[in-house]
């Protein structure tokens, strides 16, 4: 058993849990939001106690060792070596004794011989093992065997004093040594013990650190995955809803949401799904009047622009200057309309599907300096300067011109309005033959766009907070219907701007190959 193996069976279980995730097993649609938070928690708190509980049992047998170890082993060897002391004491008084017949070292002696009965009947009350047992009783006989070989030789000096013989120092001498030796084997067998304990004490912790390692790992796979999936089941209806909700925000109110979702949710889902269907007909209602009543102004517009035009031209008669003046202003009120209405007419055709394109291969650049031309009298005018940065040669693109035309005529207006006196509005033409598109960016000095105010740009009439001084009210339909066209020709249209830095209004066309003779 090791870490390998523990990652391996977590990943197993990893897998099985995906299994149960696949076949619904875990947590209905059914269930509330409240209902899911309340049993996952309740999982992983039991899955955690059992983990917890498991750690316990083994840290208590780990007690339980060391305890032993503790209060049986340590204090037995303890004081068998305090027998070994007391032992050499006995023979130390004893020679003493034997030596100069002095009565202090005879007490002494018998001191010592309690000292060490005491100490083996502790021993004796205390162990536990037969084999210690029969150790303890060898050395209390031996004890005995030598404290008899002294008594009598006690009892021969008194009737003769005189030096220790030889034979009673021999049978001494032999006793010491298998006392002291019989002990040691005492002390052996415990330190033996020891080692055997804390050997095993080390195979329990590793096995038990394994096996927790293991139990962890694995409730922190199952209650990250459980979490995981639980949230899953509630965040991705809400991810689809704030989805939908942008898209009906954007002007999509034709899609419905259909997901799966608890009760709480799926109530919302519901309502925003009627949201958008209303918003739908109502929708559907405007675009039908804007278009019917731009229809019906064209023509009456483009009468009185017609008439303004021929008395301009002093065809029924001379004009004072101050007729002249309000016929101007009548004639660019009326120019601006019919653009408007157009506009919308253009719309109202890309809406339904109806706007015809003629993408062709067309010189963007021609096309370009075109635009730049149609507003120089107006940047003139305003003192503004008009730079126009594009290749030498000739930029050749997949495009419908009279629409292109109109995407930068757009801009460039945009661009003049919202520049002070005295700016630049600059134009870049960057092809890119390595991916194969041409950009196109119109750039002023303008007051810029507020952050929260770019995500709405390109819808209809939506002009912003920003407002330029002194320049023309607009309709708020000219970036709508750039972004109609340009994606329509499979391009991409988006602005960068910073307040009071200005604004970049930037398009990528398709770049071909044709022949300048196209």
């Amino acid at each position: 058993m090791n870490r390998g193996n523990s990652v391996w069976n977590c990943l197993q279980f990893l897998q099985l849990f995906l299994n149960l995730k696949a076949k619904k097993a875990l947590l209905p649609v059914g269930l509330s939001i409240f209902w899911r938070i309340v049993l996952t928690s309740l999982i992983i708190i039991v899955v955690m106690a059992g983990v917890n509980l498991y750690a316990l049992l083994q840290l208590r047998q780990l007690t339980a060792l060391s305890a032993d170890i503790a209060t049986r082993h340590y204090p037995a060897i303890e004081s068998a070596k305090r027998l070994l002391t007391v032992l050499y004491a006995q023979l130390n008084s004893e020679k003493k004794y034997l030596a100069v017949r002095d009565g202090t070292f005879l007490q002494h002696f018998d001191e010592e011989v309690d000292e060490f009965h005491r100490g083996l009947q502790t021993l004796e009350t205390q162990e536990l093992t037969p084999q210690g047992i029969q150790l303890l009783k060898d050395t209390k006989r031996l004890q005995q065997e030598r404290l008899m070989i002294f008594r009598s030789e006690l009892e021969h000096g008194r009737s003769s004093p005189s030096v220790p013989s030889a034979d009673y120092e021999g049978r001494r001498d032999a006793l010491m040594d298998r006392i002291s030796g019989i002990l040691q084997k005492f002390i052996d067998l415990h330190e033996t013990g020891i080692s055997a304990g804390v050997s095993q004490s080390r195979e329990s912790s590793a096995q038990a650190e394994t096996v927790t390692e293991q139990l962890v790992l694995l409730a922190l796979v199952f209650g990250i995955a459980l979490a995981g999936f639980a949230s899953y089941t509630v965040l991705r209806p809400l991810r689809h809803l704030q989805t939908h909700i942008k898209q009906i925000g954007q002007g999509n109110f034709r899609t419905s949401l259909n997901i799966q979702a608890p009760s709480e949710l799926r109530d919302l889902v519901d309502a925003v799904n009627w949201m958008g269907s209303k918003l739908q007909e109502l929708d559907d209602m405007k675009g039908e009047f804007l278009a019917h009543v731009s229809h019906e102004l064209r023509t009456p517009m483009a009468s009185i622009q017609e008439g303004t035009h021929l008395l301009l031209d002093e065809i029924p008669g001379p004009l004072s200057q101050e007729q002249r003046t309000t016929l101007r202003i009548m004639a660019d009120s009326s120019r601006r309309l019919i653009t408007l209405i157009s506009t919308i007419l253009d719309l109202s055709k890309m809406d339904a599907g109806m706007m015809e394109y003629r993408i062709v291969p067309t010189d963007l650049k021609r096309i370009t300096d075109m635009s730049v031309n149609k507003v120089q009298l107006l940047a003139d005018a305003k003192h503004v300067q008009l730079l126009l940065e594009a290749p030498a040669q000739r930029v050749w693109v997949m495009a419908d011109a009279l629409r292109i035309e109109q995407v930068l005529d757009n801009l460039l207006s945009n661009a003049l309005k919202f520049s002070s006196e005295g700016g630049i509005v600059k134009v870049l033409m960057k092809p890119d033959s390595q991916a194969g598109v041409l950009e196109v960016s119109v750039t002023d000095g303008g007051p810029g766009i507020q952050a929260e105010d770019l995500p709405y740009i390109f819808e209809r009439f939506y002009q912003g907070r920003t407002k330029a001084k002194h320049a023309t009210p607009g309709s708020g339909l000219g970036l709508a219907l750039a972004k109609k066209v340009v994606e329509a020709h499979g391009g991409r249209i988006w602005i960068e701007s910073e307040v009071k830095k200005g604004t970049t209004v930037r398009f990528i066309l398709r770049l071909t190959k044709a022949v300048e003779t196209a």
